[in-house]
């Protein structure tokens, strides 16, 4: 009988957390379980077993729409319940903050382990990786500043029918990061954000207007302009063909796919999308 506990993440467990990802290669650093606490203080697990750590999970309520990521348990104790119980504590938390539906982005290898837990699959994703490059954008797009930041919001929640106030407040706060975004007739058609570091760049989220591509591509042109020759990742749905396209003859290639998987339907509208992260959706 394993004995298993989940207890919420404190900064104690961030050194094991790095050590955790490191051994899948996905490149954390402290601060990133640092921003995820500040996002969702209560909603960040370490799993034990009796008094060793052993896995850990993040996530984040957008209040209709949890999300959660980051799902890893130690090698050696994998395949005895540990993941499952990770998953079934923070679906309830995220349950109990006002999630009709939790999302998440699945390895295509672990679609099945997923399915076991009642999600089910919506689409795929490609995750691109490659280094920005220069080219001519169009001159409608603007710079966000603070002012614009409500608008740029309340766009973001009418096509995702849920909130990522505290997300976009926190990215549009850092001085490093850039948000861009394009209107017609005084109503929004489209914004991009990217989280800037050292030499490397996310890009996203990006939300544009479907049937909008042009107004996807001058954005993100405007921030690949912004940033030339860091290394830039974008996790892109696999349907958007033209600006995957646009992408890729710019050197700019898939490095794997993902699936996007909910617990229950949602009322997403069809929008031109670019995740924010693999980890908060």
């Amino acid at each position: 009988m394993h004995m298993f506990s989940v207890k919420k993440m404190s900064n104690k467990d961030f050194n094991f957390a790095v050590r955790l990802t490191d051994t899948k290669d996905w490149g954390f650093v402290e601060d990133d379980f640092q921003f995820m606490m500040k996002l969702e203080p209560e909603g960040c697990f370490t799993l034990f077993e009796n008094s060793e750590k052993i896995g850990i999970i993040t996530s984040i309520s957008y209040g209709r729409i949890g999300w959660f990521g980051n799902l890893i348990v130690e090698e050696k104790h994998r395949r005895k319940g540990a993941a499952s119980q990770l998953v079934k504590h923070v679906v309830n938390y995220l349950t109990e903050k006002g999630a009709e539906t939790v999302g998440l982005y699945s390895y295509m290898d672990t679609i099945p382990f997923y399915e076991k837990l009642s999600f089910k699959y919506d689409s795929k994703f490609t995750v691109l990786e490659g280094k920005a490059f220069k080219s001519h954008a169009e001159c409608n797009i603007k710079k966000a500043k603070k002012e614009d930041l409500q608008t740029i919001i309340n766009y973001d929640c009418s096509c995702l029918n849920a909130s990522r106030r505290k997300l976009l407040e926190a990215i549009f706060h850092n001085a490093n990061n850039l948000c861009y975004f394009s209107t017609e007739h005084k109503q929004v058609r489209g914004y991009i954000m990217a989280k800037v570091y050292n030499g490397l760049a996310e890009i996203g989220p990006l939300i544009c207007n479907r049937e909008r591509n042009d107004i996807a591509i001058n954005l993100i042109k405007t921030v690949l302009n912004e940033i030339e020759g860091f290394d830039v990742t974008f996790c892109i749905p696999e349907k958007e063909s033209t600006i995957k396209n646009f992408l890729n003859k710019s050197g700019i290639s898939k490095r794997f796919n993902v699936a996007r998987m909910f617990l229950k339907p949602t009322s997403i509208k069809d929008c031109i999308y670019i995740a924010e992260s693999l980890e908060r959706g």
